[in-house]
């Protein structure tokens, strides 16, 4: 399950304003790379939206199926907003409404 937690309106490379609802997964314990102590992060990800600001942000809240996925992309630099330092980044995270299940199949 997918939590929505904010809408925010962006603009395309057209200049185009349009709104998207950003999601957030559950949580999950992760390593840091430089001190090898474990913290707890949660996966977030932007869906566009057709819905109007005022709707959308009265979902903020609601639970969605699915899961925030890691896609590998092409590389880009990232400025984190919090301390201001610049990172290279070669993966994204993206919304799946359906991930895949292992399912069991019993012959009889």
């Amino acid at each position: 399950m997918v939590t929505i937690i904010d809408f925010k309106t962006r603009e395309n490379s057209e200049g185009i304003e349009f709104g998207v609802l950003i999601l957030q997964g559950d949580i999950e314990t992760v390593r840091s790379k430089t001190t090898n102590r474990p913290y707890i992060t949660a996966r977030k990800s932007s869906i566009p939206t057709t819905l109007d600001e005022t709707f959308a942000k009265n979902l903020i809240g609601k639970e969605l199926p699915g899961s925030i996925e890691r896609i590998e992309c092409e590389a880009y630099e990232f400025v984190n907003p919090e301390t201001g330092k610049k990172v290279k980044l070669d993966y994204t995270y993206q919304y799946n409404e359906a991930p895949a299940t292992v399912t069991e199949e019993v012959v009889g």
